[in-house]
């Protein structure tokens, strides 16, 4: 079996082209594969599939085998990995429906990819610094001064456990400001870590979970006046810089609030190939 890898912002995946339906992966399988000391190493494993109406399929599964979720910075790896296997356009189907992708620039192995994402409604604020949301997977949102002083790995486990999240759990993101919010101003800054469930760690980026800070913090900010159209955050993970935009519908409360045109653009690689 060939296996090619990519990375999008150091959020690194296993990625198979199965369009012919060859390929039976089973959960362990995929553990093994994923593991960083015994296997090749990845954050998660995707198939490239046949769709019927669109130009293929993510099939996504975590590090630990689990799936049935989308994941942002695996969606622009797949781009670039289809873009690879000669595919020319990017409308594709993935576990939370539909997306459409563009690569808007490429140097050598590394592309710029943007894409789509689903409409975002339904936030819920836990507390005054707390927010959980579903931007195709399941995230919970907290505010800190600096991410730098956050334990992300103790207290993100202890919140992706918590009952209230059972069974699926959650991944967890830590963001602070890198300058004061102003909403006259539709450019912001974030800085966010993300301790995702299925790898059971922190993580160097989470697509998903970047799309549902920029969002929470437009949420944390609005203080009810002068509702952009569009609004854009730069958001800064371990060591890449994305970019988040959205249109607000704001209407009351966070959970009455509905985002659409949601897009998240950022870097995906090419790594290595790997024959099994």
């Amino acid at each position: 079996m060939e296996l090619y890898k990519y990375q999008g912002a150091g959020n690194d995946f296993l990625i198979a082209d199965n369009r012919d339906g060859s390929i039976r992966i089973s959960q362990e399988e995929i553990r093994s594969l994923c593991d960083r000391r015994y296997g090749i190493g990845a954050d998660g494993l995707m198939l490239l599939e046949s769709s019927p109406e669109h130009d293929f399929r993510m099939t996504y599964f975590n590090a630990d085998g689990s799936g049935g979720m989308m994941c942002g910075n695996g969606g622009r790896c797949i781009v670039a990995f289809a873009a690879d296997m000669g595919i020319g356009s990017f409308d594709f189907e993935a576990a939370d429906g539909i997306h459409t992708a563009a690569i808007e620039a490429s140097d050598g192995r590394c592309r710029t990819v943007r894409l789509k994402m689903k409409d975002v409604s339904g936030i819920r604020m836990i507390d005054g610094d707390s927010y959980f949301l579903d931007t195709g997977t399941r995230h919970y949102v907290r505010f800190v001064g600096d991410v730098d002083e956050c334990d992300v790995v103790g207290e993100g486990r202890r919140i992706r456990n918590l009952p209230e999240f059972a069974p699926l759990g959650t991944n967890v993101n830590f963001v602070s400001p890198l300058r004061h919010e102003d909403l006259t101003d539709v450019s912001r800054t974030i800085r966010v870590r993300t301790y995702e469930k299925g790898v059971e760690d922190e993580t160097f980026a989470c697509g998903t979970g970047i799309v549902a800070s920029a969002i929470a913090s437009f949420c944390h900010s609005y203080g009810g006046h002068g509702t952009p159209e569009t609004v854009s955050y730069e958001v800064r993970a371990k060591r890449d810089v994305l970019k988040v935009d959205f249109r607000p519908a704001l209407s009351g409360n966070e959970e009455n609030c509905r985002f659409t045109e949601v897009w998240l653009t950022g870097p995906a690689a090419y790594v290595a190939k790997v024959i099994i």
